[in-house]
């Protein structure tokens, strides 16, 4: 008897977790529909260390798009996982209206960030690519196919799972 409550438990909150997934993953799918799909978008810019970024540059190679702003508390919960997967992955960041680039060097080094940053001020490469809200975050494939976007709160390892998600599965 008690094994059959065991197991009808079990399988019940088995039941509400793909639930809440699913919820969760209908939710950002909703939430990301404005934002660009399919080819990647171009972007050629300069980060404010003066190196000349452009998205070519990563053909062959999965990389993260990262939107971002200073001015954005949730940002600051995703930066540090930003910064970290920056030391293994290509990444780019853009920030979003957060200023002059003094103002955004000051805010990188005040959080102890090393991420290169392209200077979003007017919002254009922004609009281009459809960002609905910051931070947003864009999984860009070897064949310069956007695999993934999140709009929100992203886990380290959840960045880490879906760039692996698309070096490891074309098709996907």
């Amino acid at each position: 008897m008690k094994m059959k409550i065991r197991r009808r438990t079990l399988m019940l909150l088995t039941l509400e977790l793909l639930l809440v997934m699913a919820v969760v993953f209908g939710v950002n799918l909703w939430r990301t529909r404005e934002s660009a799909s399919g080819a990647a978008p171009e972007i050629a810019a300069i980060t404010l260390d003066g190196e000349m970024v452009n998205l070519g540059d990563y053909s062959g190679e999965n990389l993260l798009v990262y939107f971002w702003a200073s001015w954005c508390p949730v940002c600051g919960f995703v930066d540090n996982s930003v910064d970290a997967l920056a030391e293994d992955y290509p990444v780019i960041t853009v920030a979003l209206s957060s200023g002059s680039d003094a103002e955004i060097r000051q805010h990188l080094q005040e959080e102890g960030l090393s991420f290169d940053v392209v200077n979003d001020a007017d919002g254009e490469i922004s609009q281009r690519w459809g960002v609905v809200g910051v931070p947003m975050s864009f999984i860009i494939d070897r064949q310069g196919e956007i695999r993934f976007r999140d709009v929100g709160y992203s886990s380290g390892p959840g960045l880490r799972l879906r760039l692996w998600i698309a070096e490891n599965f074309d098709e996907w």
